[in-house]
């Protein structure tokens, strides 16, 4: 009796080579977690860190530089001839003049329009991304699509159309609105927020849906077998498990709004009432840019609050960054 020899097959023998080195094995999360630890992806963080943190710094060696300083050298060159003033902040945050306003309302002004600006898109986002998940209804996919597909929308084009319904369905709700809400009323937040709001809405609920939609379904079927119904499910599962995408959106939305003059510029009255910050940021300058000392000072104060945002929750950035992008 004779035995006919096996020749073992190629893929067979990689597989078993790949499962005793340890390459090929884990699923695409831990391999992109691989490529994103290796010292090549660490080396281009660490030049695109430097490459954003020199003008940075820049700036801010500039704002404590006289004017005369900076308007006949470089930045740079402190190191051999340091200079260093405060006035350029005392003109900006405690002057009172025309020429020098104070940056301490506007700034409290940019506070009132982003974080109004940003809760409403996320709350409304929320629920809409959790409807299109788990709530299944006749055109929900069409409806998603829609609405993915107003991302591409230019922004100046709803400009004026928003301009014409603010004045038609908000003008006849003035005077309620002035009863309950005198300070909103009179400081014409309200087109703002909603502004931002509507501008936000397609991209929020397209980032949370995807998010939301790849949390195991074992998880929601067990709470509805308990008795659980859409609101407690919303609040208890999907909101904690979906944190990281909520503070990921939260952390690019306050930064566009806060960084925002064209829809502030539009919707606003235009006065000191209800003007953001870089509204004031884009008249320091003067009208042929030779306040450059105020605006390097003013600059690096509206810089402050998005840089406090982001490192105060940059840990769920780089989480909602990640989550769903690989998927095993």
């Amino acid at each position: 009796m004779t035995s006919a020899a096996v020749t073992p097959d190629p893929a067979i023998r990689k597989v078993n080579l790949d499962d005793a080195t340890g390459a090929g094995t884990g699923t695409r999360a831990d391999r992109v977690k691989r490529r994103l630890t290796s010292p090549w992806a660490t080396l281009v963080a660490i030049v695109i860190a430097v490459l954003w943190t020199i003008p940075t710094f820049g700036l801010l060696l500039s704002s404590f530089r006289p004017g005369d300083a900076i308007r006949t050298s470089g930045w740079w060159t402190f190191f051999t001839n340091p200079q260093l003033t405060f006035q350029n902040y005392q003109e900006v945050l405690l002057s009172g003049s025309s020429t020098s306003p104070q940056l301490g309302e506007y700034f409290v002004n940019s506070l009132i329009i982003a974080i109004p600006g940003t809760m409403f898109p996320l709350v409304l986002a929320a629920l809409a991304a959790y409807a299109f998940a788990w709530v299944k209804f006749r055109g929900s996919s069409t409806l998603f699509v829609i609405i993915f597909a107003l991302q591409i929308v230019p922004l100046q084009m709803a400009l004026i159309p928003l301009l014409q319904m603010f004045v038609t369905f908000l003008q006849p709700f003035q005077g309620a609105l002035h009863e309950v809400a005198p300070f909103i009323s009179e400081r014409q937040y309200l087109p703002i927020w909603i502004a931002h709001t509507i501008f936000a809405l397609p991209l929020a609920i397209f980032l949370l849906h995807n998010f939301i939609s790849e949390i195991p379904g074992e998880i929601v079927e067990a709470a509805r077998v308990d008795g659980a119904g859409h609101g407690a499910i919303f609040f208890r599962i999907i909101l904690p498990l979906a944190m990281p995408a909520i503070a990921s959106f939260a952390i690019f939305q306050f930064l566009w709004v806060w960084n925002d003059l064209l829809v502030a510029l539009v919707f606003s009255s235009g006065t000191p009432d209800t003007a953001p910050l870089t509204q004031r940021l884009a008249e320091l300058a003067g009208s042929r840019g030779e306040n450059w000392d105020r605006l390097t000072a003013g600059a690096f104060v509206s810089l402050v609050v998005p840089l406090l945002v982001f490192f105060g929750l940059q840990r769920f950035f780089v989480r909602g960054l990640l989550a769903g992008s690989a998927k095993g």
